[in-house]
């Protein structure tokens, strides 16, 4: 199977930052349609300025470009720019996440951010055919009393709108914010009906992921990979078929592993642990999920057999109804 044959293959992508595909072109468009100064001047200042050695270098200029986005309207233009782009690589369904604490600052509040995604959701469904769900992320480098104060916005604004939302996710800087931090929040997530996914063991410990599922009750982990470390949770992560949402190219780029010939995936595909393959942060790690895929064939050495497995599987890992 060719790379551009690959690209067709029905999959979903489950782990997606709406505001990481953000691409360098439209933040300086948006950054000049609202009036805001900007302290890169081309796309290839912005483009020469993508060189990360770890999450928190990546992070540091994440949440610097994403304040470009002042107005509802911007966060509809950006989420169909993704569907659009990702439509031609096969994806049939996507999970969003994004950050609403992170919007807050500038104004936006949970129910204006969510909405505007919900319509490009719903637009991409009849544009393209592209399924999907949105998944806000709590920042867990800010307290707990922070994220609760979200979770309200979240359910007085699913209270006028019930399907606005399928769950909860925990993302930002992992090292030092163990995800038992956040374990009152998530059991009120829980409550609610609600979904709950979590970042663990992308740079932080093998623990992380086992707290994730202890203490939040995880459904999905976000990365994972360094399960390894640890044979036990490796163990348990596949007698309960605990699905994990890879994304090579990110864990590449933020200095997970030296190389793409030295990602973990091919050993946890050996391990028999449920993976997904995904983009994460495309616009700022210059990969998406199409490419991620093309990627573990031409780097890794995975067959084309197996990415259709894990295509096919992406599928069932998701939360789309039916």
């Amino acid at each position: 199977m060719s790379s551009s044959l690959l690209m067709k293959v029905p999959k979903a992508e489950l782990h997606i930052h709406i505001e990481g595909t953000l691409e360098p072109e439209m933040m300086l468009d948006l950054a000049r349609r609202n009036g805001l100064r900007h302290r890169f001047d081309s796309v290839e200042a912005i483009r020469k300025a993508y060189q990360f050695g770890s999450l928190q270098s990546f992070l540091d200029l994440y949440y610097e470009g994403m304040k470009v986005l002042v107005s509802p309207g911007d966060f509809r233009e950006l989420a169909l720019a993704y569907f659009a782009r990702v439509h031609a690589q096969g994806v049939v369904h996507a999970e969003i996440f994004f950050d609403p604490q992170a919007h807050a600052p500038r104004g936006l509040d949970f129910a204006s951010v969510a909405l505007a995604l919900k319509e490009a959701c719903e637009e991409a469904k009849v544009r393209w055919g592209i399924t999907s769900l949105l998944i806000p992320s709590f920042l867990r480098h800010l307290d707990e009393d922070s994220a609760h104060r979200t979770l309200d916005e979240a359910l007085e604004a699913m209270a006028l709108h019930p399907n606005l939302i399928a769950g909860f996710g925990l993302d930002s800087s992992e090292l030092g914010n163990p995800p038992s931090k956040f374990a009152r929040v998530f059991q009120r997530v829980r409550d609610a009906g609600l979904h709950v996914v979590a970042h663990a063991g992308e740079e932080g410990p093998a623990d992380y992921i086992r707290q994730a599922l202890d203490f939040l009750g995880a459904e999905r982990i976000d990365h994972g990979v360094r399960c390894l470390e640890d044979p036990e949770l490796v163990r348990r992560l596949v007698k309960e078929q605990i699905p994990l949402t890879i994304c090579p190219v990110s864990n590449w780029k933020l200095g997970g592993c030296k190389t793409l010939e030295d990602h973990p995936l091919p050993r946890l595909l050996d391990a028999g642990l449920r993976v997904s393959i995904n983009s994460d942060d495309p616009a700022y790690l210059g990969a998406y999920v199409g490419e991620n895929y093309g990627f573990c064939q031409s780097r890794m050495g995975i067959s084309e057999s197996l990415l259709q497995v894990i295509a096919k599987q992406s599928l069932a890992d998701s939360f789309r109804p039916g």
